[in-house]
């Protein structure tokens, strides 16, 4: 459905791919059957197209990526999902681009008038093609940005690896295909008689000028190193998308420790009221020289599927830089407030407009990028973190869409 709704970019496919089968096609119009180096360098200019006509999904891919790392934190679909369904929208593309543009050149390039030899063309071009875009979804999941994802070049160290080169491989499949099509399986043409000078038929005399081999098992060959190919790259795209990210989270604030608070926290014992616990949290005022203590009840569930949260906080500050200020001038929006929210229970936030009430949540939620955040956000007696309030709490606010019939839990589920 994505690539569907992705107008601009199927058509500008589109255009390419008709182009390009266009020149390829009457460049190389009808091409003397007797020239294996126009036939070959054809076929390598075909399979070259399609294969590195994917390196432009590149963006494409790591703009996607950054999207799938925030749902998959969020637990909307596990990685496996994403990379499937990733896979599979590349196959009806890559079917099309291979037909259209397959078809074009094969007929006015004036290859082997037979259906098993275009088919074979078909298969082998889009197999090929397949592996490559497998190798690009590889790249775009395990490199960490656009930069180091599209290199100029290879390093000279991997030019020798001949045989893990798709390249040749569908070179090689292609080539044995046509040349040991029966036009090709003979002994004599234009007055040459090639298995009395060279004791070979004119198609394997023209495969092994190239040294490529002469049996058709090599078709078989290639298909198969193709189909391993793509899934070995699917997998471990898989994996890199599982167990290695690129992200930092959203949300991030600065909290600082004040070093001259002593802060400690301790579960009660069990109260004789079943299952409820006490978390208190002691501190200690420095200008007064008192020790305030904050009593939350928490409810601890034996189910193990869901777990109330009590959120608290304590004398949180948040400043932001002063604008049009100083370097190092900032204006405090948020000073010392304190609360909290019990699970179960729903909490009214009051004040007059401009008071702070959607900065205060902001900042608990860390909604705020920027500025410089100092207090104690806690969940059942812990510091929370962006992973955890991410993980156990929603968040929707005024400027959401809301239906006038939802409540309130609906009102959260539906925009949180």
């Amino acid at each position: 459905m994505l690539r569907v709704r992705d107008r601009s970019y199927l058509m500008g496919r589109a255009i390419m791919v008709i182009v390009m089968g266009l020149l390829y096609g009457s460049t190389f119009w009808q091409m003397d059957d007797t020239d294996s180096q126009l036939m070959l360098g054809l076929l390598f200019s075909c399979t070259m197209f399609l294969s590195m006509s994917q390196a432009s999904q590149v963006p494409t891919f790591m703009d996607a990526r950054s999207v799938f790392y925030k749902q998959r934190g969020a637990n909307f679909f596990r990685s496996s999902a994403y990379v499937l369904a990733t896979s599979i929208t590349q196959v009806p593309l890559g079917i099309l681009e291979t037909v259209v543009f397959g078809t074009i050149v094969y007929w006015c390039g004036g290859y082997v008038a037979l259906a098993d030899r275009f088919i074979v063309f078909l298969v082998t071009l889009f197999l090929c093609q397949m592996w490559f875009t497998s190798f690009i979804f590889f790249l775009s999941s395990g490199l960490p940005n656009l930069t180091i994802a599209q290199p100029g070049e290879y390093s000279d160290y991997m030019i020798w690896i001949y045989w893990m080169d798709p390249i040749a491989w569908c070179i090689r499949a292609l080539g044995v295909n046509q040349f040991l099509a029966p036009e090709y399986d003979v002994c004599e043409r234009t007055g040459t008689d090639y298995c009395t000078k060279y004791g070979k038929t004119v198609g394997e005399y023209s495969l092994s000028v190239f040294d490529l081999h002469t049996e058709s098992m090599w078709i078989w060959y290639g298909w198969v190193f193709f189909i391993g190919g793509y899934f070995a790259f699917v997998f471990g795209a898989y994996f890199l998308l599982e167990y290695k990210r690129f992200e930092s989270p959203e949300g991030v604030v600065t909290i600082e420790e004040n070093n001259d608070e002593k802060v400690t926290y301790s579960k009660m014992p069990d109260t004789p009221k079943q299952n409820e616990k006490i978390i208190e949290i002691f501190e200690t005022d420095t200008e007064e020289g008192g020790v305030r203590t904050m009593r939350l009840p928490v409810h601890p569930t034996g189910r193990g599927v869901a777990i109330p949260v009590t959120l608290a906080f304590q004398d949180l500050w948040y400043s932001v830089p002063m604008p049009g200020g100083k370097k190092d001038e900032e204006i405090d929006l948020l000073k010392g407030v304190s609360g909290f929210a019990l699970p179960g229970t729903m909490t009214a936030l009051m004040g007059s407009s401009g008071a702070g009430k959607t900065t205060l949540m902001d900042v608990i939620a860390g909604r705020k990028t920027g500025g410089t955040i100092r207090s104690k956000i806690l969940l059942n007696g812990y510091p929370a973190n962006d992973l955890a309030m991410r993980r156990c709490t929603g968040y929707c606010e005024q400027m959401d869409i809301h239906s006038e019939s939802a409540t309130v839990r609906e009102a959260l589920i539906f925009s949180a």
